[in-house]
């Protein structure tokens, strides 16, 4: 396989390697980013190696070129990672800023009498335990979900040690594992391992807030805010008066391949009478009504953010909340259609595995995150279906702040898939309107009880820590029958976490007549729907027109839905199809997701090449 890199993995600075603020939705002050070169060692037994085998450049994983390792990690073995830190010092710096090693007043700066230190992962894949200065703090299971662990007690002043132990049994369990596979190929890619995304120190207060979460009511003109923390205090919440979010610098240019300037988070945004709405107080663990008047809806041309802040003791954040909602109403002439805000929205949206050639799970900065992001909306697309696959939260709070309507796919596990049954069976059952009950494990690769027990656990934690970004429209539960089962239940399980988005509770087929989405994969055959009375019905995916460039693809290689000799032939082949979808409009078609963004390995048909150097559909 060629290797390839985006221009953003080209330019990498390994010095500040993904160091923007990591959790938009609610920013503290402290911030120590732990992103960069570690040291690294690959063992057969569950020992931490007295030597390690060299450095990785962390949140990259060692499959991925970025990393400077380039080496798979096997179900029999373990990866082993180790840094220091130091809470020396009493410098301490805003969110967003990154710490110098080389700075001799860098640390914490915390006081542990009276403060507490957190340490957070985004994601390790799949699962990982942790110590600091040989103290074992905890272990996690699960590769695409944060998590975090409080070290106050561990740390020291001075240097401290930090290690990770990882194990990854990739497709060789029932563990979710999204498209990665260990022998590699056609809709399926390279398996990745380890952290791969941002690690991060946090100082807190002894009394400080956990969570807050918002609901916001449009209709009612007003939003629940609740404030979570480990007893009951005072709490005082500052509302700002809605705004759209700017870079703090230039936009990403069109061309990728153009020089590009970084782009942050702003800070939160300090008080005053021109900008503020009020001052509300309540009680933690309590829900706080706040009245919204005049409220700015959140639309896609017009993704109005309104920011606000919590002070609780000595512990003050800050976050935002859009007003909008989604809905099924029937239109004129009797369809059920998507709305926005109870204005009918065609949803035409775009398949996006998010994955990258040089950092394969992990985008190589923030700005190639955006450029993705913004080149959907300036190719006419307004949705996005994030495909198997939990994003860091900035990835989200792009979405919200540019206006870009997310499904969110819930991420797939299970055993073995028999692809003669769930890909090419299936795709002649939907044809024929074949429905077929989810009471067959062994067919849908969910025999193992702890497995199933294991995605009703992780489908809870993906909403609560997904739920706060408006962008995000709907959950999709499972896609093609890959690891289904219980539907129906899982769709109730859903509806309770969060009754206010829409759900498609089986993509492809395997549908199981539940959820709002009648939700259809066509590849091969003449677009048609069906429309029904409660559900509306939508195209998950289609397309998929394979057009492979020279130099820009990574394998010799070609797989797709349709082979095209040209970029003519591509454009001319797209432009037919997309004509069909919209002659379904008029007939009941709500959403449709061409297949896909970018290429990824054998899979050459995207919109973008591999790189994201070339736009292969104009």
């Amino acid at each position: 396989m060629e290797q390839l890199f985006t221009v953003w993995g080209e330019t990498l600075d390994k010095e500040h390697v993904l160091d923007e603020y990591p959790r938009p939705l609610m920013v503290r002050d402290s911030y120590l980013n732990l992103n960069g070169y570690w040291d690294y060692a690959f063992t057969q037994e569950f020992v931490c190696p007295k030597e390690f085998d060299g450095k990785i450049l962390v949140p990259f994983s060692p499959e991925a070129a970025l990393s400077g390792v380039n080496r798979q990690l096997m179900p029999n073995e373990y990866l082993w990672y180790h840094r220091t830190f130091s809470v020396d010092g009493h410098k301490t710096k805003r969110a967003g800023e990154s710490f110098s090693e080389e700075d001799p007043e860098s640390g914490m700066g915390a006081d542990l009498t009276e403060e507490r230190l957190l340490l957070h992962f985004g994601a390790v894949d799949q699962a990982c335990v942790v110590w600091v200065n040989g103290q074992r703090i905890g272990k996690h299971t699960g590769g695409y979900l944060p998590f975090e662990f409080e070290i106050t007690e561990a740390v020291q002043a001075g240097e401290n040690d930090l290690v990770v132990a990882v194990k990854d049994l990739s497709d060789t369990s029932y563990h979710s594992r999204g498209k990665q596979k260990l022998e590699r190929g056609g809709m399926f890619y390279t398996a990745q391992s380890g952290i791969w995304q941002t690690v991060w120190l946090e100082r807190v207060p002894e009394k400080y807030i956990k969570e807050v979460e918002t609901l916001p009511e449009p209709d009612e003109e007003k939003v629940r805010i609740i404030v979570r923390s480990g007893a009951e205090y005072a709490v005082k919440i500052v509302l700002q008066k809605p705004k759209i979010h700017k870079e703090l610098k230039k936009n990403v240019p069109d061309d990728p391949v153009e020089d590009m300037t970084g782009s942050r988070i702003a800070d939160p945004v300090e008080s005053t009478t021109e900008t503020t709405i009020g001052t509300f107080y309540g009680k933690t663990n309590e829900w706080l009504e706040i009245p919204v008047q005049d409220v700015q809806m959140w639309t896609c041309d017009t993704p109005y953010l309104y920011d606000f802040t919590v002070e609780m003791e000595k512990d003050r954040v800050a976050g935002y909340f859009a007003m909008r909602k989604f809905t099924l109403e029937k239109d004129g002439q009797g369809f059920v259609r998507i709305c926005l805000n109870h204005q009918v929205q065609y949803q035409n949206g775009v398949l996006d595995q998010g994955y990258w050639p040089d950092g394969l799970y992990t985008a190589p900065s923030d700005e190639a995150m955006i450029f993705d992001l913004e080149q959907m909306k300036k190719c006419g697309f307004n949705m996005v279906r994030k495909h198997l696959k939990i994003e860091p939260q900035r990835w989200y709070y792009h979405c919200d702040r540019l206006g870009l309507v997310v499904w969110q796919d819930m991420v797939n596990g299970g055993g073995k898939y028999k692809h003669w049954f769930v890909t090419y069976a299936a795709t002649l059952m939907s044809w024929w309107k074949i429905r077929m009950r989810d009471i067959y494990p062994g067919l849908l690769a969910r025999k193992e009880k702890e497995g199933r027990l294991e995605f009703v656990k992780e489908m809870k934690e993906t909403v609560h820590r997904l739920k706060g970004h408006p962008s995000i429209a709907a959950w999709a539960i499972f896609n093609e029958g890959w690891g289904q089962f219980q539907t129906e239940d899982m769709t109730a399980i859903l509806r309770k976490e969060d009754p206010d988005r829409l759900i498609d509770q089986a993509s492809g087929w395997f549908d199981q007549g539940g959820g709002d989405f009648c939700s259809l994969h066509n590849y091969f055959f003449k677009l048609k729907i069906h429309p029904e009375k409660e559900r509306a019905s939508v195209l998950s995916e289609f397309g998929g027109y394979s057009y492979r460039i020279e130099g820009h693809s990574a394998c010799g290689k070609l797989y797709g839905y349709g082979i095209c000799r040209s970029k003519k032939a591509l454009n001319r082949r797209y432009r037919k199809r997309m004509e069909q979808v919209k002659n379904l409009i008029e007939e009941g078609l709500c959403a449709s997701v061409y297949t896909q963004w970018s290429d990824i390995e054998e899979e050459v048909n995207g919109v973008y090449t591999y790189d994201r150097k070339i736009r292969k559909i104009d």
